[in-house]
């Protein structure tokens, strides 16, 4: 006769996207992990575990796709991996009562890594130099000439925690280093412009690191890319709703911009096919955070907020820690 099988008295945490291998690891002996992404029967899913879900976890660019508020009766708080709520409605969140988990100060660094080697790789076109040697062509002549990058003038949209570490990194580089916020930041050195289009005149490289959400929706625009011009670079390490991309694959391809690096697409990660077929942009598949070291602190850190949360969801304290809603 077979033993009864003892009940799991895990909590469920439903996962919307697959985005790290450290989630069994790091999660699974507290919660009993559900992947939406996985099952064969989304609806059916959620119609059976729905009303006991009190948790989620979602992908920064991802996050929380609006039809779950009404299958998940009971949701509590919501982890984002990653720093970005702009696809989290955060207005119901706060009327439902619900949490919104995020993870600051870990990927900061290695987003600005990856914004100052995209940069170097376009100036230099390393991507095309390495194409070129392994097909044969070097034997026959000389890679053309590429751009220096000393020298050039940096501009920086949006300089928040990666902005800062861009800035960091560009300063042995760059001529001069001015940016754009909403506003200015205190302790700052940097020349501040009060307006992107300002910024795109005074730079030759134009870092994109602001947050995505209706106010930055195409902010980088046809207009900011012909004041950046026709030897001016865009690095983008945001998200992809921050530039209009019609406008950018019309820039680079009638030469109104010298060339474009891009972790970050509007429809990632079926991005415009347009951007294949030109030889002046460089493309990554939004890997700014997507070392083996930063991901695993970033669950490391979701896993310490949902632990703290539900080791003591009866206080004040524990309901809001590391909150931003």
């Amino acid at each position: 006769m077979n033993e009864p099988t003892p009940a799991d008295d895990r909590e469920t945490l439903l996962m919307v996207n697959g985005f790290s291998p450290y989630v069994d690891a790091l999660l699974g002996t507290r919660f009993q992990i559900q992947r939406l992404d996985q099952a064969p029967g989304r609806m059916q899913l959620l119609a059976r575990i729905g009303p006991q879900v009190r948790a989620v976890i979602a992908g920064a660019s991802v996050g929380f796709p609006a039809d779950l508020w009404d299958v998940l009766p009971a949701l509590e708080v919501i982890a984002i991996h990653g720093v970005g709520t702009d696809k989290v409605d955060l207005a119901r969140a706060r009327q439902r009562g619900v949490k919104v988990f995020t993870t600051p100060d870990i990927l900061s660094e290695d987003v600005a890594d990856l914004a100052i080697g995209m940069w170097i790789a376009l100036s230099r076109r390393v991507a095309d130099a390495d194409r070129y040697v392994r097909e044969g062509h070097w034997s026959a002549a000389p890679f053309a000439l590429t751009r220096r990058v000393t020298g050039q003038r940096a501009g920086i949209l949006g300089l928040g925690r990666i902005g800062l570490a861009i800035a960091r990194r560009a300063d042995p580089f760059a001529a001069t280093i001015a940016y754009t916020s909403r506003h200015p930041v205190p302790g700052v050195a940097y020349p501040y412009e009060a307006d992107c289009m300002a910024l795109a005149r005074r730079s030759d490289v134009l870092f994109v690191a602001l947050p995505g959400g209706a106010a930055t929706d195409a902010m980088v625009n046809a207009d900011v890319l012909a004041a950046l011009g026709s030897s001016g670079l865009l690095v983008n390490i945001a998200r992809g709703s921050v530039v209009d991309e019609a406008a950018l694959i019309s820039a680079l391809r009638e030469g109104k911009l010298g060339g474009a690096a891009l972790d970050v697409f509007r429809n990632e990660p079926n991005l415009d096919p347009a951007f294949a077929e030109l030889d002046n942009v460089l493309l990554q598949p939004h890997q700014g955070s997507a070392t083996a070291e930063t991901r695993y602190r970033m669950v490391e850190h979701m896993a310490d907020q949902l632990n703290g949360y539900f080791a003591d969801t009866s206080t004040a304290g524990s309901r809001s820690r590391n909150g931003v809603s």
